[in-house]
């Protein structure tokens, strides 16, 4: 039996996941993270996008998160974010027309707030592509 550590995925609104698992994977800022049972204390700043999840075995989840924090204990991570969502709950279309719509603000910006706001929403929109793509890809390797 593998070493596990618990997990909990909490966003603004409510708990997504909270479980044992074997490791976990999720970008950082600075760059992407494994975390595996037993790993150093840690506090990172997440980027919006995909958090991958080792349960038992093979089974794998996935998870988006728009951003937020990662607090690492040896036996311990939460993760903490304004909005997340299971892989598989999430909307291509919308996260498509959302990207669009961000895409168009960006060419036809009219001050900077608007363009700031719409550089955000575009990287919101294709990390959750990203996190639906990394699903799919999943799902076909089955």
């Amino acid at each position: 039996m593998a070493s596990t550590m618990h997990l909990d995925v909490v966003s603004a609104e409510e708990e997504i996941f909270s479980g044992e698992v074997e490791f976990v994977v999720a970008r950082a800022t600075e760059g992407e993270l494994g975390i595996m049972p037993r790993h150093a204390p840690l506090l990172a700043r997440l980027q919006p996008g995909e958090v991958r999840v080792r349960l038992s075995g093979d089974e794998e989840q996935y998870f988006y998160v728009s951003g937020g924090m990662i607090e690492v204990q040896p036996k311990v991570v939460t993760i903490l974010a304004d909005t997340a969502a299971r892989a598989k709950d999430l909307d291509e279309a919308a996260a498509e027309e959302a990207k669009k719509r961000a895409e168009e603000a960006i060419r036809n910006r009219t001050g900077e707030m608007d363009y700031a706001r719409a550089q955000t929403e575009l990287a919101a929109a294709a990390a959750q592509l990203r996190a639906i793509q990394s699903l799919r890809k999943k799902r076909g390797k089955k």
